[in-house]
């Protein structure tokens, strides 16, 4: 018997939604990373970018347990000396809400060079609506 390889022209992408208030930050990240890289496919191939879209809903309400929200920090250096800049996960949900689920996905994505092809096709919004309703995403519970 051999082992399958996908090719390129083979790839049927699908559309996902997911809502952010539904599931703690980490767990999120780890079924969204999923779809992205296309892992939970019959046709996986890992040197393939054979994954699909995701829309995540209600960036604003995410979930963290225990103390993440005051605790959890994120870094950000300008380059000059003295540019670091540290905001905690409160600060990044007020401003910038989708910056909180990105970087979680990021950091959950293997580190070649699909993963900015991956990360393409991740969309979050702030709120519950979407502009992806003619794609007809499925929805993931």
């Amino acid at each position: 018997m051999k082992t399958y390889s996908q090719k390129s022209a083979e790839i049927k992408r699908e559309w996902y939604l997911i809502d952010a208030s539904s599931m703690p930050l980490g767990k999120l990240a780890v079924v969204i990373a999923d779809k992205l890289m296309g892992k939970s496919k019959v046709t996986y191939t890992p040197h393939i970018d054979n994954g699909d879209y995701v829309v995540v809903t209600n960036a604003k309400k995410i979930v963290v347990t225990g103390d993440k929200m005051t605790q959890k920090k994120y870094y950000h250096h300008s380059g000059y000396p003295g540019g670091m800049r540290e905001l905690k996960l409160e600060e990044v949900i007020e401003k910038e809400p989708a910056r909180a689920i990105r970087e979680a996905v990021k950091g959950m994505l293997p580190k070649n060079k699909l993963a900015g092809e991956r990360l393409k096709r991740l969309r979050i919004f702030d709120g519950a609506e979407h502009t992806h309703t003619a794609q007809t995403p499925k929805e993931i519970k």
